[in-house]
């Protein structure tokens, strides 16, 4: 494995294997299996759980890391293709990919959505450029409209669980204040549907996710013997759930538009999981969510500390699947 950039690149059977091998490097510590070994963690946006969790994966396997945030202590970065520099941004990613490579034995790259221009978003060019000049194994750590480690964790986390692999799973659109990317959304819904289950998007009108995204989580369910389906009856949605997945996302029919995602939002404050939702669910139904959340404006704090509530698990498995990742790329 040279690559980690999305799921959909790997089979279901490669998805299971890096999983056993996360839980093996769980239950049998190799603290020196990446002896010597560099990761580099280039962050164009903030994050507390994977820049923690990927770092700390490293040291469990012996190796070490290093971590730039353009504009905090180093130079701003330019990733447009064929821009006049003469703004902020004083380096250009034609450079500092390669030399940031140079450093590391892999790299990973978070770099989310502009929010601007859907299609340019759904397209991932200035990711795709990014991940092209690194010669040395790399790591999606959040793109625009993908999460494949958040996606793996989440992955393990229902397996820990002992979800089926045929079972219900929901992913449901929740209040935000302000409009978030896609990529956790699209993530999630590509990785039930690769799992086999019987994935319902539950959303209100005008937050339907992008065609190409369901389409690919179509095609990934039509392959493992899963169905994806989508509504904006949460009774429907929820009936005989065995999990339910609450993320925030903004409106593809206003994206880019800040006026009006809020006039279309203002109306949906009641979007957000309670304990009341789980009525039809399964009386064993798990609650999952990526984090961050704002409590009481996207989920309860009864939903969020209660026995239902999955949220820790998930991001615990964020560092064990991790690990397995950097284990692969750098290991074999």
């Amino acid at each position: 494995m040279h690559r980690f950039l999305d799921l959909a690149d790997f089979s279901r059977d490669q998805v299971a294997d890096l999983i056993d091998l996360a839980r093996r490097l769980q239950e049998h510590p190799e603290p020196h299996a990446l002896a010597g070994k560099i990761l580099g963690l280039l962050f164009m946006n903030p994050s507390l759980r994977t820049l923690s969790s990927f770092q700390a994966g490293m040291m469990r396997l012996g190796g070490t890391s290093f971590v730039v945030t353009p504009g905090q202590g180093t130079w701003n970065v330019e990733t447009r293709d064929g821009t006049v520099m003469n703004g902020g941004a004083a380096e250009h990613v034609r450079e500092a990919i390669p030399v940031l490579a140079s450093y590391c034995d892999a790299l990973g790259l978070r770099a989310f959505a502009e929010g601007k221009d859907l299609a340019a978003d759904l397209a991932e060019t200035p990711f795709n450029l990014m991940a092209n000049l690194c010669p040395k194994p790399f790591v999606n750590l959040e793109s625009a409209v993908n999460h494949p480690c958040q996606a793996l964790a989440d992955w393990k986390t229902m397996d820990d669980l002992h979800v089926p692999r045929a079972g219900k799973f929901v992913l449901s659109w929740v209040y935000h204040p302000r409009a978030l990317p896609l990529a956790v959304p699209a993530a999630a819904l590509h990785m039930a549907a690769q799992r086999g289950m019987e994935v319902v998007v539950l959303r209100p009108d005008g937050y339907a996710l992008p065609e190409p995204i369901m389409a690919k989580a179509r095609a990934a369910a039509t392959a493992s013997g899963g169905t994806v389906s989508e509504t904006t009856d949460r009774a429907t949605a929820l009936a005989g759930a065995h999990v339910l997945y609450a993320k925030e996302w903004g409106s593809p029919a206003c994206y880019g538009n800040a006026e009006a995602e809020a006039a279309l939002r203002q109306p949906l404050v009641d979007w957000r999981v309670q304990e009341s939702w789980f009525a039809g669910a399964r009386p064993d139904c798990h609650f999952m969510h990526c984090l961050p959340v704002r409590r009481n404006v996207a989920v309860a704090d009864a939903v969020l500390d209660g026995p239902r509530s999955q949220v820790i698990r998930e991001a615990a498995n964020r560092m064990v699947v991790q690990m397995a990742v950097l284990y692969r790329l750098l290991k074999g």
